[in-house]
């Protein structure tokens, strides 16, 4: 933690609720190892490595909230809580839990390679005022728009896409207004840009990809065998 920042407070949400089905595993997919530790682990240490977070909570199923208290760091402040049936309800819970919170980070525990490097800079952007930061990088296939004939309707230009990753970062006030609104979203930016706030886009991390099929735990597991130690930020 670090204390000297300025003084605003940056929660980190971690939703650790998803049971992963696409990835083929036996247990929720914040629990499944890469390397000998749970994806989760993985995900709280490298907020912790970046420096900038004063806080974590973690949302996990109600029947495995022991088992991610696991995963706390000793000696930094946080905590677990119980998610709800979608994710969308499991960051409204952290939300909750989070009240002193001055800037909003949601973190998915399947990005667990994020570096901590990419984590302080959605921090540094927020704290230099922009409302809502995430991270993205450019879409490398071509994308098709299809009806539900499967028959293509149009071909947008790539150049303008971008594939958002996480933490997604955000004012806290902001991101409560958003989730108010109980209205679907497929992300927590979807959320803001409804109540008409600008979104910024930095550069994102080719690292900060999302593990959700047995080919994406592979080579979460044989990227993290070539990285030993975390690229802490000083």
């Amino acid at each position: 933690m670090n204390a000297a920042h300025d003084a605003s407070r940056v929660v980190a949400l971690v939703p650790a609720a998803g049971r992963g089905v696409r990835l083929g595993e036996a247990m929720p997919k914040a629990f499944v190892p890469i390397g000998g530790s749970p994806m989760l682990t993985l995900a709280v240490d490298g907020l912790i490595a970046s420096g900038v977070v004063d806080r974590i909570v973690i949302i996990a199923p109600a029947e495995l909230v022991r088992h991610a208290e696991s995963a706390l760091p000793a000696g930094f402040p946080a905590d677990v809580v119980a998610g709800g049936a979608e994710r969308i309800d499991s960051v409204r819970a952290g939300l909750a839990a989070a009240p002193e919170a001055t800037h909003v980070l949601v973190h998915d525990a399947a990005r667990a390679l994020t570096p901590p490097s990419l984590i302080a800079r959605v921090v540094a952007e927020l704290r230099a005022g922009y409302p809502a930061v995430v991270p993205g990088v450019p879409v490398a296939d071509t994308i098709k728009s299809v009806d539900s004939r499967q028959t293509v309707t149009g071909t947008p230009d790539r150049a303008g896409l971008r594939a958002i990753q996480t933490p997604q970062g955000f004012e806290a006030q902001l991101l409560r207004e958003a989730y108010a609104l109980d209205v679907p979203a497929t992300d927590d930016a979807g959320l803001v840009e409804r109540l008409g706030a600008r979104v910024r886009v930095i550069p994102g991390d080719t690292m900060a990809f999302k593990i959700t099929t047995p080919l994406d735990l592979r080579l979460a597991n044989a990227l993290l065998a070539d990285r030993p130690v975390p690229d802490a930020v000083s």
